[in-house]
């Protein structure tokens, strides 16, 4: 890789997160710290406002926008694939958000590539099984949830029928044996549970903080698992 895709790549990992640290930038590019210093005060020069936080990182100061970037052929394939399986795999409410996503992304690109993908999009198909059915919202509403450590209040349906209503800390998605579960600490049962989204039939973000500050890792669940798919 050339200096100025360097660069280039430097500051769409910036724009990517909030903050970036040396190492991160070091190992992604496979360069020195050295050179991580010397590019980030290229990036500076060229008039792209960056500053630090210490035990952070760099960021770009907020209130600077970059003008849209541009996407290479492969780049813009890899999306239509992402979409299909978007459509497949997540639920209504991320559909809608991805699709609204990438409507932004094609606004950016040329004309040429926007006709290659509505023909490459009618060429790409998967077959689901029926019993992979993600026919509800929940999944963004669970994501916010995570992300803010907010408690969240739901009507569950057990497997038996039984309806209840919970009060659950969310604290990670796993897709498994086909379907989406929320893993959560419930405050019905006061333990940690394991939740099939598709068995919510109602869910409402409280925006109440969680009252467990250090909850156990989402790794560990994944070790739990009944299922190895």
């Amino acid at each position: 890789m050339n200096r100025i895709d360097r660069l280039f790549g430097i500051v769409t990992l910036l724009q990517s997160r909030r903050y970036v640290d040396v190492e991160t930038i070091a190992e992604k590019f496979e360069i020195s710290t050295r050179t991580v210093y010397r590019d980030i005060r290229a990036i500076t020069e060229q008039g792209i406002p960056l500053s630090f936080e210490p035990s952070k990182g760099y960021f770009i100061v907020q209130g600077y926008f970059l003008p849209p970037v541009s996407f290479n052929n492969e780049e813009a394939n890899a999306l239509i694939l992402m979409e299909r399986l978007i459509t497949s795999f997540a639920d209504r409410s991320i559909q809608k958000h991805y699709i609204s996503a990438l409507n932004k992304v094609k606004n950016v690109m040329k004309s040429t590539q926007k006709e290659q993908l509505e023909f490459l999009n009618d060429n790409i198909k998967f077959q689901i099984p029926d019993r992979l059915n993600n026919d509800f919202e929940y999944l963004s509403v669970i994501q916010n949830a995570i992300a803010n450590k907010s408690i969240l209040a739901m009507d569950y349906q057990k497997e038996s029928g039984e309806l209840s209503c919970r009060q659950i800390e969310a604290i990670g998605l796993i897709f498994y044996a086909f379907s989406w579960h929320v893993m959560a600490w419930c405050h019905l049962r006061n333990e940690y549970r394991d939740f099939r989204v598709s068995r919510i039939k109602k869910l409402r973000d409280t925006q109440t903080p969680f009252q467990i500050k250090d909850h156990v890792p989402l790794a560990e669940f994944m070790k739990k698992l009944p299922v190895d798919y």
